[in-house]
């Protein structure tokens, strides 16, 4: 199932080869924080997502992008690792997807080498030296003299523009009523209080026309810099202590530069074996710890389970085809083999109405917008509502309403205005269901996915006469019903109702003076 519309992605792209060109095979691996959240579309993410390499050593994937507006956490980056065949060591590295960049290809972003710097650095020419190496003749003060170039020739005159509006004109266009010296003399403030007598500045160096009088901070008739004016290496630090270390005529660091110990460069042994005449060391399986080609490793010495612990005593949890964890697998402390909503074709609902006593009939009253409660444990993706009917025959006239609160009192969905057919009408129903009108009648609604929490399922019949849908319910002989009995620090009302009511609000509150709970509660349900 794709992700909700409306959350920016960025594809990412890649291709693995070897240095001859043939396709490498493995899978790249993609980590955000352990859980995101996005609140407006009522929905959270977790997990890596691994991208297997195709035939070619290709992949491409979609990821939201780290700077997704409304998620949490907020400001993280994607943890990246390369798990590749035959690579000896793979990468682990962070990257950002900013949606301003749909599509993105590893290539262009992974770092080229992660680990510690392999160089050391190397004293460049100072300008003046390149000077001297492309022919300059002369002292460095003659060649700082030398930068400084002949005064160029005076540009024409441009010509002259059109006469823009004085600024008394201007004033007067901005709302100034009053004559030109009343302006001029409504620009002059009173004089201010004298200031401080400022410190005497340190004195400059010497003038002289022509000449670089400051480089690189340094201020004298005579500028002279060294290395560290300039943040180089001196001249003389390659191959002294605490200097810098030289490059031998082929590029290299010369042995004697080379940390004590490290035999000048030339290899002794490799696991005790000694190089042949060519200085060549070759080594078999054996001689690393490493298994033959022909070996056949277990589960146990690569550190992984055997695939018989699947679902296997004492072994480990498999998942069915949609992700969900087989009933046979679940603690004897969970219900089995019982009437759940799923068994019956909904996704949740406020009770069993198979255990519900209906003494009277009762019916939907006109105007009155009835919240009923649901419990959601799992993400649930709902699109119709579902009010059990004892008797309701239809009508065409598009005046039923259905939505979905959350707890806080806002509104997750809600329906347009729409007509309901009969009750008890489809196939396969009783005949007594047919003939009564009586069974689940749902309500569509945009699709919706629910993350866990409590909310409240609404329900309006926006006009119509007191007897035209006759509903189940749970029967409620006090002012308030025992629904609503509950001994936590977060009250949650199961069955309320607010009258005169031509629409479904967009934030509701139990706690209002217009909430209302002496009434038979209707046994509502959810439905995808």
């Amino acid at each position: 199932m794709p992700l909700p519309e409306g959350i920016p992605t960025v594809t990412v792209t890649g291709r693995y080869l070897t240095p001859d060109g043939r396709p490498l095979s493995g899978q790249v691996v993609f980590r955000a924080p352990s859980l995101v959240t996005f609140g407006a579309y009522d929905v959270i993410l977790g997990g890596p997502v691994t991208v297997p390499l195709d035939a070619t050593g290709a992949f491409e994937v979609a990821l939201p992008a780290t700077d997704a507006p409304g998620m949490n956490p907020s400001d993280w980056s994607y943890s990246v690792a390369e798990q590749l065949a035959g690579v000896a060591m793979n990468r682990v590295y962070q990257i950002l997807l900013p949606a301003e960049s749909p599509e993105v290809d590893l290539a262009d972003i992974a770092p080229a080498d992660p680990s510690t710097p392999t160089y050391v650095a190397v004293r460049g020419d100072s300008a003046y030296e390149v000077a001297l190496a492309a022919g300059f003749v002369g002292t460095v003060e003659q060649w700082l003299a030398s930068l400084v170039g002949p005064q160029g020739a005076k540009g024409d005159t441009g010509a002259t523009g059109a006469a823009g509006d004085s600024a008394y004109e201007v004033a007067l266009d901005s709302g100034f009523s009053g004559t030109a010296e009343q302006w001029l003399a409504s620009l002059v403030g009173p004089q201010g209080a004298k200031g401080d007598t400022g410190a005497t500045g340190a004195a400059g160096a010497p003038g002289v026309p022509g000449v670089v009088q400051s480089v690189n901070g340094i201020s004298a008739a005579e500028v002279v810099l060294d290395a560290a004016a300039v943040h180089a290496v001196p001249d003389t630090a390659p191959g002294a202590a605490n200097g810098v270390a030289q490059l031998d005529a082929s590029g290299k660091v010369p042995a004697a530069q080379l940390p004590a110990g490290m035999g000048g460069g030339t290899v002794a042994t490799v696991n005790n074996i000694s190089p042949d005449a060519n200085g060549n060391v070759t080594l078999a399986a054996g001689d690393v710890g490493a298994a033959t080609a022909s070996h056949t490793h277990t589960a146990a010495q690569v550190g992984a389970l055997d695939s018989t612990v699947r679902g296997a005593a004492n072994g480990v949890a498999s998942l069915d085809a949609s992700t969900r964890l087989p009933i046979a697998q679940m603690p004897t402390a969970v219900a089995k083999n019982s009437w759940t909503p799923q068994a019956l074709g909904f996704q949740a609902w406020s009770c069993d109405p198979f255990g519900v006593a209906n003494p009277a009939a009762k019916y939907l009253a006109p105007q009155r917008l009835y919240l009923t409660g649901i419990n959601i444990t799992e993400p649930t993706t709902v699109s119709r509502a579902v009010m059990f009917a004892r008797g309701y025959g239809g009508v065409t006239a598009d005046r039923f309403m259905a939505g979905i609160y959350r707890e806080d009192g806002t509104r997750v969905v809600a329906s347009s205005a729409v007509a309901l057919t009969m009750a008890g009408q489809e196939t396969g129903a009783l005949p007594a269901m047919a003939t009564n009108h009586i069974g689940a009648v749902p309500l569509p609604f945009t699709s919706t996915t629910l993350a866990p929490g409590r909310y409240w399922v609404a329900w309006l019949m926006t006009v119509g006469a007191a007897t035209d849908f006759s509903f189940f319910h749970v029967q409620n002989e006090s002012p308030v019903s025992a629904a609503n009995f509950f001994m936590t620090t977060t009250p949650f009302p199961r069955a309320w109702y607010i009258a005169a009511q031509s629409t479904l609000p967009t934030t509701v509150s139990p706690t209002a003076a217009t909430a209302l709970a002496d009434h038979d509660i209707p046994i509502v349900a959810l439905a995808a």
